[in-house]
């Protein structure tokens, strides 16, 4: 369905979007990917928390990155030891997000880098589960045939080694996930927490929320302290609806009413 606004989708990150930074469960995350570097992968403790927060900084993911680097690991093992052993009770229902999806009959999508498993988790905790029409996460991305490690036979100066995962924000994820959902980007509004996820997005032509801060920058069209605040920040989304509401009862009321003769 789309409005006199254009949109005709909601995309829709998961992890510090849909619930706050607050809620713990990013720290305890990152607390679980160190703790994999070095019990699976055998990296020096010492260096293992700069290279995490380098390797997310250039790849998206540190799970993205370490791949890149030629480290070779079950990917279902890492999520299984990263995102299974969450505090997921640290997240509950969360009845006014819900009532502010359920109020907008535009079509909503998920697009996460988690994989699925861990959506479907957030989800349900939440009590959003039957609230999206799609959802787009790391398997969706990433089939096994296609994620083998790449040979790293040295890059050029100034260029990283190329990871064999696909996530965000590489254009080549936005741009996937546009044709497995059958997204137009022009006509679509983008909810992410992740300015660099929000900056690519605008390069394809989606339109952009930031979620977690009121700061605009560039690539920003809007600002939210948190998804709560989206009829506030996006009034128009529900002008739209009322509109279309307006036009239905209209329309209802003219056929309903007898003519005199």
């Amino acid at each position: 369905m789309e409005y006199e606004n254009g949109y005709e989708c909601l995309l829709f990150d998961v992890d510090d979007t849909l619930y706050p930074l607050s809620s713990g469960l990013s720290a305890n995350c990152t607390k679980n990917i160190k703790e994999y570097m070095v019990n699976k992968l055998d990296i020096e403790e010492s260096k293992v928390p700069d290279l995490c927060v380098q390797l997310y900084k250039d790849y998206g993911t540190t799970m993205a990155g370490l791949r890149a680097l030629g480290y070779d690991f079950d990917h279902d093992d890492y999520h299984s030891f990263v995102h299974g052993r969450l505090p997921y009770q640290y997240l509950k229902p969360d009845h006014v997000l819900r009532s502010l999806l359920n109020s907008l009959p535009i079509r909503k999508v998920i697009f996460s880098n988690a994989n699925e498993a861990h959506v479907a988790e957030v989800l349900s905790r939440l009590g959003l589960e039957d609230c999206f029409d799609d959802v787009i996460c790391f398997e969706s991305l990433n089939p096994k045939t296609q994620t083998k490690t790449p040979k790293n036979d040295g890059e050029p100066d100034g260029l990283l080694p190329k990871s064999p995962i696909v996530c965000k924000p590489s254009e080549n994820a936005f741009q996937q996930a546009f044709k497995m959902a059958n997204i137009n980007p022009y006509k679509t509004l983008f909810f992410d927490d992740s300015i660099r996820n929000i900056q690519t997005a605008k390069l394809t032509g989606l339109s952009t929320v930031l979620v977690g801060s009121s700061h605009h920058t560039k690539g920003v069209d809007y600002a939210l302290e948190s998804i709560h605040n989206i009829r506030e920040a996006v009034p128009e989304l529900w002008e739209s609806v009322n509109k279309s509401n307006d036009v239905r009862s209209s329309r209802k009321i003219a056929i309903e009413t007898p003519v005199e003769a």
